[in-house]
């Protein structure tokens, strides 16, 4: 019999408006509370499930046909419909994921090692307030940094926010990871500028700074929100940055002095004017007629015009040899179109795409610095880098504002005797290319075991690496939970275990690398 098209087309529409075929206890508890599901919850059979699934996969390693999916996909529209599905998937001992930009290195925001879990996803809760007389911002969890600059810039030509650098990074995760940017030598971490947040907890309720206490409000600014809940908003406190701004980028390869260079850099980029953000990228080139070498990045930001610029490298590092040509002048709003990578055309608007930036394979790692690496070993890592072909590193100074801040201000701890932080990338587009990759990054972070901290060797939040342990969320969840936690955190690991305890005794908020309750000591 052939089918009528009007029939076909009433079938799509049911179709691509239903989200699930078949009642669960959790979706039964979801439609009891919220009413109608349509476009909120996505099951695996509605067509609008792969697209919503993938939209904010950020690493193309974690978007395979293999990457464990979640049973369902909730989008809430508003807070109570967050608190709704805290509710229903504690209830029904559900693990919940939270994705707010999908920025999360190891995809840890969107997928699962446990059999059964759900993806919240906060990408419609995105509103975005400007008070320029208080000197505040408030930002809901599903927006991105960029709309969040964007909307301050519309607001003040003199007031910014100390934030990351890749405009697509979620607010939600950015922020309770620790947040840093070009203004962190001057006004430190995104989360030193946090004065309130909204969280819904265990229990459903939303909470604020008042009502949650002080003690999860230390714990979300830079102990990842996610296990302690789910991060609502932040409000932020707003910094003054000059009308002009400078930048340059200024490139030598190792026939050009570059190891020379790195070396001063060391001693120079932690204790210059704190207005100066120099940081280092060294990767490996082939280009004529040296054939293969290094080659090292100084790309500055200065808050400050270029004459004020010049004055500071003229006398600090007159080594790197920066002239007036070198120098482009702009507003602040210019400087994060020049950081994202951006042509000099680009206009502000591109930070409201909230797919400007390109999705490929890729591994990322951190290390922290106390001591430089003397220019013997600079020979030998610029040699081995050489090798391996592929894998560069970013070289982040620190020093400044963040060497005042107390170690225990938040649960970040890298600040006074920490000289800079290091990021290690590689990055593919070929899928076939990834275990070579892999293992070059790993050679590569354990050839700079002898120069980085130790004792333990650092980490950063924000550059999540599943390498340096594993939470398995079971009776050892808390030994396991140290291994990490340590790292990322130092001295500050055990505070955010009892508070986590207190919070949510029950673990319900876990993934791969959460803090662990100390019911498992």
């Amino acid at each position: 019999m052939e089918s009528h098209p009007l029939v076909l087309l009433v079938l799509f529409f049911f179709m691509s408006q239903s989200t699930y075929s078949q009642q669960t206890p959790f979706t039964s508890c979801l439609q009891t509370k919220i009413g109608p599901l349509t476009n909120i919850l996505y099951a695996p059979e509605n067509p609008s499930y792969k697209p919503t699934l993938q939209e904010y996969v950020k690493n193309s390693r974690f978007n395979k046909s293999t990457t464990p999916k979640p049973n369902y996909i909730v989008t809430p529209n508003t807070f109570a419909h967050v608190q709704a599905i805290v509710n229903c998937a504690n209830g029904n001992n559900i693990q919940i994921k939270i994705r707010s930009g999908g920025h999360d290195y190891e995809g840890i925001s969107y997928t699962s090692t446990e059999p059964s879990f759900i993806l919240l996803d906060m990408f419609n809760l995105r509103n975005i307030s400007v008070n320029v007389g208080a000197r505040l911002a408030y930002v809901q969890a599903g927006a991105q940094i960029g709309e969040l600059y964007y909307n301050i810039w519309k607001a003040s030509n003199n007031l910014a926010f100390p934030g990351g650098v890749c405009p697509t990074m979620g607010i939600g995760g950015h922020i309770s990871g620790g947040g840093y940017g070009a203004m962190l030598r001057k006004y430190g971490l995104s989360v030193d500028n946090v004065v309130d947040a909204e969280i819904v907890d265990v229990n459903g309720r939303i909470l604020d700074r008042k009502s949650m206490g002080e003690d999860l409000f230390w714990a979300i600014r830079g102990g990842g929100g996610a296990s302690f809940g789910v991060i609502l908003s932040y409000t932020v406190t707003l910094v003054d940055v000059p009308e002009i701004v400078t930048v340059f980028r200024v490139e030598r390869v190792l026939e050009e002095n570059a190891t020379d260079l790195v070396n001063r850099w060391q001693y120079i980029a932690p204790v210059i004017d704190n207005r100066l953000f120099l940081r280092l990228f060294i990767q490996p080139v082939t280009i004529k007629p040296h054939g293969k070498t290094i080659k090292a990045s100084f790309i500055a930001m200065f808050l400050g015009n270029g004459q004020e610029l010049l004055g500071v490298t003229n006398k600090e590092f007159p080594e790197l040899g920066v002239n007036k040509n070198d120098l482009r002048e702009m507003s602040w709003i210019d400087s994060v179109l020049y950081f994202a990578n951006f042509d000099n055309k680009t206009k502000p608007e591109i930070l409201l795409d909230r797919h400007s930036d390109t999705v490929n394979f890729g591994k990322k790692k951190s290390d922290y610095f106390q001591t430089p690496v003397p220019k013997t070993g600079l020979d030998l890592i610029f040699k081995k880098m050489m090798e391996l072909g592929n894998v560069v590193i970013q070289w982040n100074p620190y020093g400044g504002v963040m060497a005042q801040i107390p170690s225990s201000a938040t649960p970040f701890p890298h600040r006074a005797g920490f000289l800079w932080k290091m990021q290690y990338l590689v990055d593919w587009k070929d899928a076939t290319m990834e275990k070579e990759n892999l293992n070059q990054m790993r050679i590569l972070y354990d050839f700079m075991t002898p120069y980085a901290s130790n004792s333990p060797r650092g980490a950063f939040l924000n550059y999540r690496d599943i390498d340096i342990g594993v939470n398995h969320n079971g009776a050892n969840s808390y030994a396991e939970g140290k291994v990490y936690g340590e790292k990322y955190f130092l001295g500050n690991f055990d505070r955010l275990v009892k508070i986590k305890t207190a919070v949510d005794p029950k673990n319900f908020f876990r993934n791969e690398q959460s803090i662990p309750t100390s019911s498992t000591k």
